[in-house]
């Protein structure tokens, strides 16, 4: 009798409040986020603006082409306002990884045909031999980054209504485990092969490369016996052994990442005195002692970064599905040639260009992994490896990584972006503050990633209001919002991190 009660009382206030419509509290949280969209991003013109008179003497000190529009500009917004108009369309939303996949292809064949055109004008006379070099690099870069994009949209390229489309993945679980182990054996290699040439090629002390190298031998190795012991989906050993190997992993994963954030600093300068270029050159033309500090921090931030985007990598690999190992590597390649084409052809891009370009890969490699903005592509299996007891928060906080791993990749790397400074820029400088390098190199590239997505949130809320008497409200609508609110938390969390190493 209590429980009929109890169901009659709760089926009389659900559907109360489902005709509840508070539309002052609604208008007042609308008000609120548009508000706040407002603010965010009137600081970031503002902050935007300070970069490009700081860099005016880097692109030239003559004319005014820092002021005006770029084709690659226009497109990053277009790109937002395409994204937002597609959200008032169910299947739009449904099928949001071709947007992602076609627009962030697009820009990069936008990169693709200035770089070539800087080739083909009049001035292509003029050009130094270490200028075309350079120029072809760049050409390589956009080309890596273009055909990873294209396996990694081949590799899950059902989304939600077309599942029954082949593609790579499924060619792979019909070519049986041995090939799954292979490719995720051959990622494993190849993510550490990347990580020692990168930290190579930056001419760092050889001892210091020695000891990152060994910090991160037990991890891999802890990966690989995982990758050898895979056996139809299950591990052949005892299931605590496996379980306290990972826990194993989880804790010296951290404890590394957090050891290289406060111990590196105290190790400049990192590079190798001998073979460094900007170093020696400072050294030579008697700098100031700051400005020698500066090209020191600069180096620092970007083995942090890479450091944080290879301890990401190895931790996807972990938790990620087998299927998804190639991709995960992939993802790091695409964001190491974008930063190489940065370095090499793309200094004439604005920093909040460069930071959008990071954004849109990120977001095109989140549907790459097989991700949709449905419920039912959630790897919830992947979200209890390595625990020995349930845990709600534990396991949210796995599936969190696993289901945001392109996203947070890209946040990461940002980090590494500053290293696309010229450092004579750096060296030039008479007044060097450190305060603003730190704001111009930690928190701006956050900050604007932080503000695209508040327009997407944003745009969606008013949607998600607008459709709430939709068919496919629970099943597409909600789920996008709730997909755009974590993707939020992510960037503030990643803000508010840089912020901890700004402090």
């Amino acid at each position: 009798m209590a429980y009929h009660d109890f169901l009659g009382i709760a089926s009389k206030w659900l559907s109360s409040r489902s005709t509840d419509k508070p539309f002052f509290q609604l208008a007042l949280g609308i008000a609120a986020m548009l508000l706040s969209s407002l603010i965010l991003m009137s600081l970031l013109f503002l902050l935007g603006q300070e970069n490009n008179l700081q860099g005016s003497d880097y692109v030239s000190s003559s004319d005014d082409k820092t002021h005006k529009w770029h084709l690659e500009e226009l497109f990053i917004v277009a790109v937002m306002f395409i994204l937002v108009l597609s959200m008032a369309s169910s299947s739009m939303v449904e099928e949001e990884q071709y947007i992602w996949h076609f627009m962030t292809s697009s820009f990069y064949l936008i990169l693709l045909r200035k770089t070539i055109h800087s080739i083909t004008n009049g001035s292509a006379l003029t050009l130094t031999s270490g200028k075309k070099v350079r120029i072809i690099h760049s050409i390589c870069c956009i080309i890596v980054v273009l055909i990873c994009r294209r396996v990694l949209r081949g590799w899950h390229r059902g989304g939600v209504n077309w599942t029954y489309l082949p593609d790579i993945s499924k060619l792979l679980e019909q070519a049986g485990t041995v090939a799954i182990k292979s490719l995720h054996l051959l990622s494993l290699v190849l993510v550490v092969i990347t990580f020692s040439a990168v930290l190579r090629s930056m001419r760092l002390r050889i001892n210091l490369v020695l000891f990152l190298l060994l910090i991160y031998f037990v991890p891999v190795l802890i990966i690989l016996e995982q990758i050898l012991k895979y056996q139809d989906g299950t591990f052949t050993s005892s299931i605590i052994q496996s379980t306290t190997m990972i826990q194993i992993f989880y804790a010296l994963i951290g404890t590394i990442t957090v050891g290289i954030l406060l111990s590196l600093p105290w190790l400049k300068p990192i590079r190798d005195l001998k073979t460094s270029k900007d170093i020696t050159r400072a050294s030579s033309d008697a700098l100031q002692e700051s400005q020698c500090e500066i090209l020191c921090i600069r180096d620092v931030i970007f083995v942090i970064g890479w450091c944080y985007a290879f301890s990401w990598s190895l931790l996807q690999l972990l938790l990620q599905q087998p299927i998804n190992s190639m991709p995960t590597y992939l993802l790091l390649v695409q964001i190491l040639a974008t930063l190489c084409y940065f370095s090499e052809g793309g200094i004439h891009l604005k920093h909040w260009t460069k930071v959008a370009a990071l954004y849109y890969l990120g977001m095109a490699g989140h549907f790459g992994l097989g991700n949709t903005n449905t419920l039912a592509t959630i790897d919830v299996a992947g979200a209890f490896i390595g625990m020995s007891s349930h845990s709600t928060v534990i396991s949210g906080i796995l599936m969190y990584i696993i289901t945001y791993a392109s996203p947070m990749l890209a946040l990461l790397s940002t980090l590494m972006d500053v290293s696309v400074v010229d450092a004579t820029t750096l060296a030039n400088s008479q007044d060097v503050d450190f305060g603003h390098l730190l704001k111009t190199t930690l928190g701006y590239p956050c900050l604007v990633q932080l503000g695209l997505n508040s327009i997407v949130l944003l745009a969606y809320t008013i949607v998600l209001l607008l459709m709430r008497n939709h068919l496919f409200v629970w099943s597409v609508f909600s789920p996008k919002w709730h997909n755009s609110m974590r993707l939020h938390c992510c960037i503030i969390h990643d803000l508010d991190c840089n912020l901890h190493m700004h402090c």
